[in-house]
């Protein structure tokens, strides 16, 4: 059963937020800033929910924290490049660099062997392919930077095992690209919002939507999932915020009253990683950037990012085919994709002619992007008609069900324009970004028809 009727008319303006990945938080810290009050009372209260026990189980704790300015397809180039902005303006007004490693970085493209720079791949390619999201960078050589030979060697991390012959060239400089740790930032907006009076609810799903007589959403009944416990939260609007867990979401609460759309067309690609400290880097000192990495292997393509607190990021082994698991927290590393992680991270991190393995393992993981079949994201608020069953919002500001998920790999990078962005979309204020590629429309369920049914 996906929502219940009462005669009760409510006067509720307050949001639910389904799944606290970094979208979802981004998106209760930026729509807190405007709506936070001494005592919130049920009509303007923020709730952000999710099913794992603990938070930041994927991509959000788990993927490499690599931002770009400009390597995005033109629909969500505008997005990209006020998230980008945003990143940098945060960071500085809350000291980024201790909290959450932010830092500008200097992104190179390496081969172990010259390599012909022809004709590279849109960016939203590498996920079809499997390729670099680097060749994004590597498409448009207007965004690559011209550097003398002196001044590649310089900039060349002394941590990359080189060989001769070997060919890397600058695809990003510090004004085009940074990183950061997703997970450290996840905690600090979400610590930023409980402080400005959101509600927290773990462990925690929502199994209804609430309707008044007159078939308006009134809120949504929550279901611990531990005790089965269940209780009623009042809310005119509802943002699904659940990364690779959006389709289920949606499947739930409106999947079987929706005639146009059952299932969202939004899959999972996960994506094995490795932490790693190397004597070659000990970290950044103040002042100093980063390096991003992207390069290829006999069986899949690295990205590789060094981090000021002494740390490597490893990763780029993706695959459609891991099962999702109901939670993230569910999430097991597979030992024969993380062994091939690590002999990609020996034999271009190692010390020596023979790559030596002198590398120190500080984590495994294993995360899930969500994706749609045509590589871009969902932001938009989703039209009365595709709820069904006669469930209807309150127009404008005062309600409505909205859906931002499908970053792919640029969820982290992202993840603060579309919370600024999602904030002033459901408060019904001008946007700071242009969206309008991104909606509920044909491609959503026209797509959900081709690719599920």
């Amino acid at each position: 059963m996906s929502c219940t009727t009462t005669t009760t008319t409510s006067t509720s303006a307050g949001t639910v937020i389904l799944g606290a990945g970094i979208i979802g938080v981004s998106t209760a810290y930026y729509l807190s800033l405007s709506s936070s009050q001494p005592s919130p009372s049920p009509s303007s209260e923020i709730h952000l929910v999710d099913p794992s026990p603990s938070l930041f189980w994927s991509a959000s704790g788990f993927a490499g924290g690599f931002l770009a300015r400009n390597w995005f397809a033109t629909e969500v180039s505008s997005l990209g490049a006020l998230s980008f902005a945003e990143h940098a303006r945060l960071a500085s007004a809350h000291d980024g660099r201790r909290n959450w490693s932010y830092a500008p970085s200097i992104s190179l493209g390496y081969s172990a062997v010259a390599v012909d720079k022809g004709v590279k791949k849109r960016g939203d390619d590498w996920l079809r392919s499997g390729t670099s999201r680097a060749e994004a960078a590597l498409g448009d050589k207007e965004k690559v930077p011209v550097v003398s030979i002196e001044d590649l060697k310089e900039k060349t991390p002394a941590w990359l095992r080189r060989r001769e012959g070997d060919d890397v060239e600058i695809i990003g400089g510090e004004g085009d690209t940074a990183q950061l740790e997703p997970e450290r930032l996840c905690r600090f907006l979400l610590g930023e919002a409980e402080g400005r009076g959101v509600k927290v609810s773990k462990g925690t799903e929502a199994v209804e939507v609430l309707r008044d007589g007159e078939g308006v959403i009134r809120g949504v009944q929550l279901k611990d999932v531990m005790t089965g416990e269940e209780r009623e939260v009042e809310c005119s609007r509802i943002i699904i915020t659940a990364g690779c867990w959006s389709g289920q979401v949606w499947e739930k609460l409106f999947g079987a009253t929706s005639e146009t759309v059952k299932r969202l067309p939004v899959t999972s690609l996960a994506g094995h990683s490795l932490v790693v400290k190397s004597p070659r880097w000990t970290g950044a000192v103040d002042g100093e950037g980063c390096h991003a990495v992207y390069t290829s292997h006999a069986a899949f393509s690295p990205e590789i990012f060094s981090r000021v607190d002494g740390q490597i990021y490893f990763a780029g082994l993706n695959s459609a085919a891991v099962p999702l698991p109901s939670v993230a927290e569910g999430s097991t590393v597979q030992t024969g994709s993380i062994e091939l992680v690590k002999q990609a991270a020996r034999e271009l991190l190692g010390s020596g002619d023979d790559g030596e393995d002198d590398l120190e393992v500080v984590r495994e993981g294993l995360c899930f992007r969500p994706v749609t079949p045509w590589g871009l994201p969902i932001v938009a608020r989703v039209p009365d008609e595709h709820l069904g069953g006669g469930i209807r919002t309150k127009p404008g500001a005062e309600g409505g069900v909205f859906l931002a998920t499908g970053h792919g790999p640029w969820g982290i990078s992202m993840s603060l324009g579309t919370g600024i962005v999602m904030s002033e979309l459901v408060q019904g204020r001008p946007l700071s970004a242009d969206i309008s590629a991104l909606a509920f429309d044909d491609k959503v369920t026209g797509k959900a028809v081709q690719v599920w049914l």
